[in-house]
């Protein structure tokens, strides 16, 4: 899944080094190196704004979840609160075009 600019929580790259839960600040070469090669085949989803990497707290919350899913299953990705509601809409109009 990509990051959709609109709707998600972007911060700068050297940000992003806090962002992760646990011992403190990442290295900037690590972060690099994950959008690049990845985790277990899995890589932080970045894009770039105005010459600057970015990433979204939501990329994060998809690539730690992705890392910590079993592994003989795959990772379901959290969605966006947006996600959700267009997915709820979606589900109305289907009903109401059915009668129910």
């Amino acid at each position: 899944m990509a990051i959709d600019c609109d709707t998600e929580d972007l911060i700068r790259f050297n940000e992003a080094r806090s962002a992760f839960p646990g011992r403190g600040s990442i290295a900037l070469q690590t972060l690099h190196r994950w959008r690049l090669r990845g985790v277990r085949g899995v890589k932080l989803e970045t894009c770039l704004c105005g010459g600057l990497r970015m990433t979204s707290r939501e990329a994060i919350s998809r690539f730690l979840a992705a890392q910590n899913a079993p592994k003989d299953q795959p990772a379901l990705a959290p969605i966006t609160a947006t996600q959700r509601q267009r997915q709820n809409a979606a589900a109305r109009q289907a009903l109401a075009e059915i009668g129910i």
